[in-house]
């Protein structure tokens, strides 16, 4: 089985994958929102999508995804088949030798179903960013992304050079303790910058058009003109993340999206929260300019009666060229994203394993 290339299922044009933010919605707790990731991932297993990415978040009280690494062994243990990994993980937040030991520890759990996304954002606002790498200093933490990746790579496949300060040192589990798969590395991002380096190093790349819709054809255009062949990939493999959300009521679809893009106003206004319900969010007094970033924010928001998403997924993969769409849902209720996953599943004939 290929660890990277997926295989469509159903009418898919191209293999489907979820990214879950284990968001919490206004009235529910942390405890909740991780009980509903677990039942996103054996739904997705059930129904044939090829992977499950949980991402790293900080400080965000509406979102509960601070430690990908920790969700994803809870996840393995209550999966099978389905592959499971980060989407991503902020390599800049944290030692390389730490990352190839959890991930390492992740594959031992779950041998050939792990995948290692990694993203050079902090994945937060930069006074958490300064307490989680404990310096003001930022932006050499982004500047050294490549060293750190190199170095992270090296971990993982325990072959450092005679002489180098970390030839003795092993990150287990890990290769120095026998023959065994190591999770396959993705580089993440929303620009060009991880878009190139992804090309060079012949790497997988997924980009992050569910918020960054604008960069996604430039990023992935480019990607594929600069891309090399490795001994882990002989042609570019590109997934994209899309914000999807399908209900059996239009308007009710409309209501519960309407929940995401009230909390990306808070949070990008420095107002972060809970997830707020439905009916919050249609009683808010939007701002003639908060309402310009509304309308922006939805119009890239695949949403509406199960036929309807399907036909938005399927223009945006054919627009994009992407190799792979991974979904992810925001709402309020742990209730209407499990269903919006179904609805979808079933519109493309997705077979129930």
């Amino acid at each position: 089985m290929d660890a990277i290339r997926g295989t469509a299922s159903g009418s898919a044009p191209v293999p489907l994958s979820v990214l879950d933010l284990a968001t919490v919605g206004s009235g529910s707790t942390a405890t909740t929102a991780l009980r509903t990731s677990v039942a996103i991932a054996r739904q997705a297993e059930a129904r044939g999508f090829h992977r499950y990415w949980v991402a790293e978040h900080h400080s965000m009280p509406g979102v509960a995804s601070s430690s990908p690494a920790v969700i994803l062994a809870h996840i393995a243990a209550h999966t099978d088949r389905i592959r499971l990994g980060s989407g991503g993980v902020m390599l800049p937040n944290h030692a390389p030798l730490v990352i190839a030991e959890q991930f390492g520890t992740l594959e031992a759990f779950a041998p050939g179903r792990v995948d290692l996304g990694l993203g050079r954002a902090p994945g937060t606002d930069g006074a958490t960013a300064a307490a989680l790498r404990r310096t003001e200093r930022l932006h050499e933490g982004a500047d050294e992304f490549p060293q750190q990746l190199a170095e992270l790579t090296r971990f993982l496949d325990d072959d450092f050079p005679d002489g180098h300060p970390y030839a003795r040192i092993h990150a287990v589990p890990g290769p120095v303790q026998g023959p065994a798969a190591r999770p396959p590395i993705w580089l993440l991002g929303s620009s060009g910058f991880s878009a190139r380096l992804a090309a060079t190093l012949g790497l997988p790349f997924a980009f992050a058009h569910h918020f960054s819709a604008q960069n996604t054809i430039p990023a992935l255009d480019l990607y594929r003109e600069s891309f090399r062949p490795s001994a882990v990939l002989d042609a570019p493999y590109a997934l994209i993340g899309v914000s999807a959300l399908a209900s059996d009521d239009e308007k009710e679809a409309r209501r519960q999206v309407l929940t995401g893009a009230l909390s990306m106003v808070r949070l990008r206004t420095g107002r972060p929260g809970l997830i707020p319900t439905p009916e919050e969010a249609e009683s808010y007094e939007f701002s003639s300019m908060e309402r310009e970033f509304v309308d922006s924010w939805l119009g890239n928001v695949v949403h509406g009666t199960p036929d309807a998403v399907r036909t938005g997924l399927d223009d945006l993969a054919k627009r994009t060229g992407a190799d792979e769409l991974m979904i992810t849902a925001n709402a309020h209720g742990g209730d209407a994203r499990l269903r919006s996953y179904e609805l979808i599943a079933d519109a493309y004939g997705l077979p129930r394993t």
